[in-house]
């Protein structure tokens, strides 16, 4: 089931996407005011039940479709844990012995299909093409043997950097990872888990067209399951929350000369049984 967040009529309402359109939940289901409150309250089977016996009202291109949780409580980001990403700094470090983590704001994204901006303040915005998880059963101190349970489905993320923003502080990539609208998320959650591995899930990022990241989850040095039980004993996750896992080798940094994304640009992000998650760049106006 690939759960929504979609406006209409200039408000945002809960839906479910199909290829033939979108189920307009929030007009079927009274509790259904927002995805964090379906998953709060344990809906998900409920709303699925409910979007089967439904046809697809609004056409999906008709419709536009917001940030899949508008409103997460926590946005919680793992940086260089794909292998080859840290040899890929190429700064003689030895392999963490911990994910490296940051936090990120929600008016950094925008949803599928909106442009994400080059800030005036820089032209280094970066591409980072990301599996994120959604949280839909809280907890403290989750056993990775139980964190599949935690898990009600997986967005994909376009995790925009502004590259010289990141090294202004000595410790810390904060300000680079959290212009306004310098990443994406999208374009829905898919909550079906069935036939994907987590453990072997491909990810592609193309710009343009052209190939520029490709990889699995297998490369990942902190798989899923690990890091919501690194994350968990230290934050209480909540429904609603996102982990976004981390990118491969390939943005535009690591290229010589630095291939940064220039108005006009597409961004696509792929992930095998998730979607793909497509914006164009602009400049700050």
């Amino acid at each position: 089931m690939r759960l929504t967040t979609f406006r209409h009529n200039g408000e945002l309402r809960v839906g479910i996407s199909r290829d033939d359109g979108i189920v307009d939940l929030t007009a079927l289901m009274p509790e259904a005011t927002s995805v964090r409150r379906l998953l709060s309250e344990d809906l998900l089977g409920q709303a699925e039940e409910i979007a089967s016996a439904a046809p697809s009202a609004l056409p999906m291109s008709a419709t536009p479709l917001d940030l899949p949780i508008p409103d997460p409580g926590k946005i919680i980001c793992v940086g260089v844990n794909y292998v080859n990403r840290n040899a890929e700094y190429n700064d003689g470090s030895a392999a963490p012995k911990h994910p490296s983590l940051f936090m990120r704001t929600p008016l950094s994204f925008v949803p599928h299909g909106r442009p994400v901006v080059i800030p005036k303040e820089s032209m280094e915005l970066d591409y980072e093409g990301e599996i994120v998880v959604v949280i839909g059963r809280g907890g403290r101190r989750i056993p990775a043997k139980d964190a599949k349970r935690h898990i009600a489905g997986l967005t994909i993320m376009n995790e925009g950097s502004v590259r010289d923003w990141i090294r202004h502080g000595k410790f810390n990539v904060t300000q680079g990872k959290n212009f306004d609208r310098s990443g994406a998320i999208g374009p829905w959650i898919e909550t079906d888990l069935s036939a994907v591995d987590l453990c072997d899930l491909h990810l592609e990022t193309r710009v343009n067209g052209e190939l520029r990241q490709s990889d699995t989850t297998a490369s990942m040095a902190f798989p899923i399951a690990e890091l919501i039980a690194y994350i968990s004993s230290f934050t209480t996750l909540m429904p609603g929350d996102l982990i976004a896992t981390g990118t491969p080798t390939g943005a535009g940094a690591r290229f010589d000369p630095p291939r940064w994304l220039k108005p006009g640009d597409i961004v696509e992000v792929m992930v095998e049984g998730v979607g793909r998650l497509r914006n164009s760049v602009i400049a700050e106006g």
